[in-house]
């Protein structure tokens, strides 16, 4: 035995191969390495469940799996997305595939070694040590992560892309991606094009796209985005930002393609599944929603990986089929899932929608009434965010085609649209929430209409050199609507023309506090919620 370091003597790993001498072999090689504590699995679906509850310090994932639906690269981009594998674990890929485009794809998941059968173990070894190294290397940006630091370890990421000291491109790839969360896409821009002068990778220049499309040039992004998918027509994080970019643009047939691609390549991915079973249902394409959302539950249902709005979306699906025990088993898997958060917002609303829904099929109209004059009740609730906005009206949609009437429908509806009308996109996707529904969506369009005129109202105020009377209207509109659109507006303005405005910092403050309670109401479907007491644990329990 020749161990690798110091301390690789109390280092844990994880083996993933499908193959029993494959596997024994792998274990083998990483006990000659000094790596005594060792789990192995033949099954990709099982290493999924070992990676939710345990972390490891070294991962080893064989890229094929025959007899299962997902490949190792399908395991790895769920783990990735829903953030569950630790940024401090080593994961190596293993395949027999040389081919740039797997190569390629790997590299976009943060791999730290992709090694080609046939390998020695002297290949293996040398990737571990560089990656160990890699990694003490990067030790305190890597614990500022895993402590939720973001704003700290994306500093120090700075300074080690601005010193070139040890490991930089590979500190200019986490901070990168710590400034697009911190929303601060120039500054992660820049690291992502000096990345790309040393070494045009893909992956950078999906970053690079990733920062024009956060920084507003949503057709800038969509013309790297080309270019790139041209050169690399199998790299599927790719697609998953097209279809974003393409959304926003008001493309959702085009965008639904390029995620109906992602999920092509990737057809054991259970996150990409969700997104695309998501917008096919708001787009109106049933069918395609439910074969995606069945089969991302059949995979992954109880999984970090499942965004469980995906079995909001599949029990509507499964009412309007009629299909009344499928739908039972839906509000059971979702009452399963609240059992770990009982104080959870979030999933307490999902039931209440499938709860509702299983009402309205058995005819109890009362007590499905009840539960969405409940819903009713939270709408102006800090904490109410677009997609429970969009489950509600979906709900409210049914009630009426069922026909039931609520007689303050509309104003209800009306208060959704001021509050989470904030564009083009989030008004159709309002709309599409309420099934043809006339009247709602004249309530949603007038909704939209008085803050749009709010907001040209402010402009026009500003640009007639009154911007104090801009923000002060703003901040008055947005008050009574909690709309973020004008609280965003408002901080701009501010931002600005700070030094012609008396009372900036008051209004400041004002509209500071407005976008802390009031600034969830994004579009994009986000798996594995930072609320989601599935990940919270999972969170918990590698630290």
């Amino acid at each position: 035995m020749r161990p690798l370091d110091a301390e690789i003597l109390n280092a844990t790993a994880l083996v993933v191969d499908a193959n029993a001498t494959s596997r024994s072999v792998l274990v083998s090689m990483l006990r000659e390495c000094g790596i005594s504590k060792i789990t192995q699995t033949p099954r990709a679906l099982e290493a999924r469940k070992v990676l939710e509850l345990r972390r490891f310090d070294i991962v080893v994932c064989e890229y094929h799996f025959p007899d299962e639906p997902m490949t190792g690269q399908d395991l790895l981009d769920d783990l990735r997305l829903a953030n569950v594998l630790p940024l401090s674990s080593v994961v190596v890929m293993i395949s027999s595939e040389a081919g740039y485009a797997h190569v390629a794809e790997a590299a976009e998941a943060a791999l730290d070694a992709y090694l080609i059968k046939p390998h020695t173990e002297q290949a293996l070894r040398e990737r571990l040590v560089q990656a160990r190294l890699r990694k003490r290397s990067l030790q305190e940006i890597i614990r500022l992560v895993e402590n939720d630091d973001f704003l700290a370890a994306a500093e120090l990421c700075q300074a080690r892309f601005e010193t070139h000291g040890p490991y930089w491109v590979h500190a200019a790839r986490i901070g990168a991606e710590l400034w697009l969360r911190l929303a601060k896409p120039h500054a992660a821009q820049k690291m992502f094009e000096a990345i790309m002068q040393v070494r045009a990778l893909p992956w950078a220049r999906l970053g690079v796209a990733r920062t024009q499309y956060e920084a507003g040039g949503a057709q800038l992004a969509r013309r790297t985005l080309e270019s790139l998918l041209e050169e690399q027509p199998g790299y599927a994080d790719a697609y998953d930002v097209m279809g974003r970019v393409l959304l926003d643009q008001g493309e959702p047939d085009q965008a639904i393609e390029a995620l109906r691609r992602a999920a092509g390549l990737t057809p054991g991915c259970v996150g990409r599944l969700v997104k695309l079973g998501l917008l096919a249902f708001y787009y109106g394409n049933a069918k395609e929603a439910t074969d995606a959302l069945q089969k991302a539950s059949r995979l992954g249902l109880q999984s970090k990986v499942f965004d469980l709005q995906g079995l909001v979306l599949l029990g509507a699906l499964q009412f309007d089929a009629g299909d009344g025990r499928a739908l039972s088993r839906s509000l059971d898997s979702m009452a399963f899932a609240r059992q770990q958060a009982p104080e959870s917002p979030r999933l307490r609303r999902f039931e209440d929608v499938l709860n509702a829904l299983v009402q309205l099929q058995q005819r109890s109209v009362p007590e499905a009434i009840a539960v969405i004059r409940r819903l009713l009740s939270e709408v102006q609730a800090p904490n109410f965010e677009f997609e429970a906005a969009c489950n509600l009206l979906m709900l409210l949609s049914r009630l009426h085609l069922q026909e039931l009437r609520l007689e303050e429908a509309e104003h209800n509806v009306g208060i959704i649209g001021r509050r989470f009308a904030v564009s083009r996109i989030t008004l159709e996707l309002l709309v599409r929430s309420v099934q043809g529904q006339a009247g709602f969506e004249r309530a949603l369009q007038q909704a939209y209409g008085e803050i749009t005129a709010a907001a040209e109202e402010a402009v026009s105020h500003t640009v007639e050199g009154q911007p104090q009377e801009a923000v002060r209207l703003l901040l008055e509109h947005a008050q009574r609507t909690f709309n973020a659109k004008l609280i965003d507006l408002a901080t701009h303005t501010l931002e600005r023309h700070r030094q012609t405005i008396d009372d900036a910092a008051a209004l400041g403050e004002q509209a500071n506090e407005l976008h802390r309670r009031y600034r969830s109401y994004g579009t994009q479907v986000h798996l594995s919620r930072a609320d989601d007491p599935r990940t919270m644990a999972s969170a918990a329990r590698s630290r």
